[in-house]
């Protein structure tokens, strides 16, 4: 009898040990329920890339959280704000016949905060930095841009890593 009741209570002292499963916590205020992610800023020369991270993002809070998402900052409980810091393109490999790139490296430098009413921070990261690698069609006749959707891929993870690290306040 005495082994059942110390199984019992091992049972009961590992239950209440505070570790959950990754993404599965949401250390936000409770009261938090609509959050205003308006367009983030782009500081490079990457056309149009803060349009698809902001678009990640609020498709990624929509999918994944209970948090009305907004534009309007004015009408939210909280604010994320994003800047694209840099972008670069690095050549990986080479084509030994051409001398052509046949590979390449994007890196995408972000900064981002989520602020709420108050002004109070919430979540802080001034130095998100997301790669994604990319193959360059060698063949002229089948040619077509790859790094729009390299830039697609790498937005994706951006918004899932952010919205993991911002629910679980990492």
């Amino acid at each position: 009898m005495s082994r059942i009741a110390m199984m019992l209570a091992a049972c009961l002292v590992t239950s209440g040990c505070g570790y959950h499963t990754a993404g599965r916590a949401n250390l936000l205020p409770a009261d938090l329920r609509t959050i205003a992610v308006p367009a983030f800023v782009n500081q490079t020369q990457t056309y149009k890339i803060e349009q698809t991270l902001t678009s990640a993002v609020v498709q990624e809070f929509a999918t994944r959280t209970k948090y009305r998402i907004t534009t309007d900052a004015s009408a939210s409980d909280a604010v994320l704000h994003g800047t694209v810091l840099s972008t670069h393109t690095t050549p990986l490999t080479y084509d030994t016949r051409t001398g052509r790139a046949s590979s390449v490296l994007v890196i995408v430098s972000m900064s981002v905060s989520l602020n709420d009413r108050q002004g109070r921070v919430l979540y802080q990261n001034p130095t998100y930095t997301f790669r994604e690698q990319y193959q360059v069609s060698q063949e002229l006749s089948s040619f077509f841009e790859e790094d729009s959707p390299a830039l697609q891929r790498l937005s994706h993870e951006f918004a899932r890593t952010l919205v993991s690290n911002i629910l679980e306040v990492f």
